[in-house]
C-alpha cells in the first residue's frame, strides 16, 4: 500500500507557510548536499550494513523521516518489505512519498509529533518492526522525552529487532554550552558555502533546538528499556556525530 495513510487533514497552508518551508528546506538541503553533516558517508555505511545484516525481508519505521531522500538511497537494492515514516511536516512527507516510490515495498506515512505517534502505534499494537531508524531527530527532544520514546520503541520492535540511532552527541562530561560552542566553531570554519544570513539561521536553530546527550547516557537508557547489546558503527572526526545500534534480546530474524 502506498500513500500518506495517517496524515491528518488540515487547511491549505498559507503562502507564508509555504515560503517559510521552502526557505528552510533549501538551506537544509544545501547543508546536506555539501556534506557538512556527513550524510553521504553515513548513509553509505548504512546501505552496506542493511545489505549485510538484513538478508530476509524486513520492516522499518523511521522517526523524523523528513523528505527521506538519503533513506531511499540507503534502502535501494535491500530486502525492505515495508516502510513507515513519521514527521511533523506535511510538505516534507509529500516529498518523502515521491522519493520512496521507486522502492518495491509498502510505504505509509504519519504526520504528527514524534512522541504522540509512537505512543499511538504502541497503544494500537498495529505494527512490530524489524528496524527503527532515528536520524538527527532525538537531539531535539528533552531528556525526559528521549527516555519516553526509547521506552516505547522496545514495544514496537520484534524480538531481536534493532533501533539504529544517527545523531549528534556531547563528549563525556561536556556541558551543553561547551558542546554548542565547539560545534558552531566547526560550522563557522568548514561550512564555507553558507552566506552570512544562512549561517545566522543555522546558529539560531542549533542554539534553540539542539539538546544532545552523551553516548553513555543513551547506553544507559537502552539498558533501562530492555536493549541488551549496543554497538557504534560510525563516529565523525569532530566526535559529535555517531551511528549507534541497540539490539533487543534475541537473534535478528532478518539475517
Amino acid at each position: 500500500m502506498s500513500g500518506i495513510d495517517n496524515l491528518k487533514k488540515s487547511r491549505e497552508p498559507s503562502s507564508y507557510s509555504n515560503e517559510l518551508f521552502n526557505e528552510q528546506w533549501q538551506l537544509y538541503q544545501k547543508v546536506l548536499f555539501n556534506g557538512y553533516m556527513g550524510h553521504q558517508e553515513i548513509y553509505g555505511i548504512l546501505h552496506e550494513w542493511l545489505i549485510n545484516d538484513f538478508q530476509k525481508p524486513f520492516s522499518m519505521l523511521e522517526l523524523g523521516c523528513g523528505d527521506a531522500s538519503f533513506t531511499a538511497q540507503a534502502l535501494s537494492n535491500t530486502t525492505i518489505a515495508s516502510y513507515q515514516g513519521i514527521d511533523l511536516s506535511e510538505a516534507a512527507l509529500l516529498i518523502a512519498q515521491s522519493n520512496m516510490e521507486h522502492l518495491p515495498c509498502a510505504t505509509t506515512f504519519a504526520k504528527g509529533e514524534l512522541s504522540e505517534i509512537v505512543l499511538e502505534l504502541v497503544q494500537n499494537q498495529q505494527e512490530n518492526f524489524d528496524l527503527i531508524l532515528g536520524s538527527f531527530v532525538l537531539h531535539h527532544l528533552s531528556f525526559e522525552q528521549k527516555d519516553f520514546v526509547m521506552g516505547k520503541l522496545s514495544h514496537l520492535l520484534k524480538n531481536g529487532g534493532i533501533f539504529l540511532l544517527i545523531d549528534v552527541f556531547r563528549s563525556e562530561n561536556e556541558k551543553r554550552e561547551d558542546y554548542l560552542k565547539r560545534y558552531l566553531e566547526d560550522v563557522r570554519k568548514n561550512w564555507s558555502q553558507l552566506t552570512p544570513q544562512e549561517y545566522s539561521l543555522v546558529e539560531e536553530h542549533i542554539k534553540k533546538s539542539d539538546f544532545p546527550e552523551t553516548q553513555e547516557i543513551f547506553y544507559s537508557l537502552a539498558t533501562k528499556h530492555g536493549f541488551t547489546k549496543k554497538e557504534c558503527l560510525y563516529h565523525d572526526a569532530l566526535d559529535t556525530t555517531q551511528m549507534l545500534c541497540f539490539y533487543l534480546k534475541g537473534k535478528n530474524s532478518c539475517k
